[in-house]
């Protein structure tokens, strides 16, 4: 069977079998004078909402004059509940949220969002999209988490709760009591969802071939260094670095590190104009 005709096929699911539609929390924060410039949509990986962004990127975001949007995927954060939530439910969500922006979007994933961004690429034309600590699964990440948390990452293969921890997620520098604050936060994604990451096919190529920025940490405890080489190379580039943070760079000690790094790149980059 060709690539076409599967992809006939898989659409052809969709349409029979459309995603149900669900009360989504969008967080948001805008720029005091109007530039033109386009609106980031950030989404979050399993376990966090829109709450991750809102700590420091999106007001940050918008004071250099990007309007910026926050999306708690079902099941998450102020999000309507979804236990039984898919991988292609959560593209739904975004797709839909990005949509609805006054201007065509950039897409912010981050960790599994970045997977789930990568998967609404191919159904929403966005300007631009920025993978932060993209986590694609595969038995490489599963067998990373296991030998650094194995409580929190087996009750997950089994259908029960992933669980990160703080030295998963967070530098040293991170004051204990914003990383206890931090992971007493983070909820569940759908089982569905958690066990896509085991087997789920490859992401279809992005509607109209956006620039792609991946970027991380090579001292990632849930990415490792050679996930974000892979992922950069699959969208023809080589990821930004920065050493020394955690999993959650949104929050971490250094977070305007990166988020500056990604508004300079969509500033210089003309196709993200």
């Amino acid at each position: 069977m060709s690539a076409s005709s599967e992809l006939r096929i898989m659409r052809g699911r969709e349409w029979s079998r459309p995603v149900r539609p669900a009360r989504r929390e969008v967080l948001s924060a805008i720029p005091e004078l109007e530039e033109g410039r386009p609106p980031l949509l950030f989404v979050p990986g399993f376990g966090h909402g829109a709450w991750a962004f809102a700590e420091h990127w999106l007001g940050h975001a918008a004071s250099r004059g990007f309007p910026a949007y926050a999306v708690s995927l079902r099941g998450h954060g102020g999000s309507e509940p979804a236990p039984e939530a898919t991988l292609r439910a959560y593209a739904h969500d975004v797709v839909q949220v990005a949509a609805s922006l006054p201007r065509q979007a950039v897409l912010v994933g981050h960790g599994a969002g970045a997977l789930v961004v990568a998967h609404a690429l191919a159904r929403y034309p966005a300007r631009g999209a920025v993978l932060v600590a993209p986590v694609f699964g595969g038995w490489g990440v599963l067998g990373a988490a296991l030998r650094r948390n194995p409580a929190g990452t087996l009750p997950a293969v089994f259908g029960g709760p992933l669980r990160l921890n703080r030295g998963q997620l967070f530098s040293r520098e991170l004051p204990d009591e914003e990383a206890r604050r931090y992971v007493g936060r983070l909820g569940r994604a759908g089982r569905r969802a958690q066990w896509a990451l085991l087997g789920e096919p490859a992401a279809e190529p992005a509607v109209g071939a956006p620039p792609v920025l991946v970027l991380g940490s090579p001292d990632d405890r849930v990415v490792p260094a050679s996930t974000l080489t892979r992922v950069a190379r699959r969208y023809g580039s080589a990821p930004l670095l920065f050493p020394g943070m955690g999993h959650d760079l949104m929050l971490d000690a250094r977070w305007a590190e990166p988020i500056d790094a990604i508004l300079d790149w969509l500033e210089k980059e003309p196709a993200a104009h």
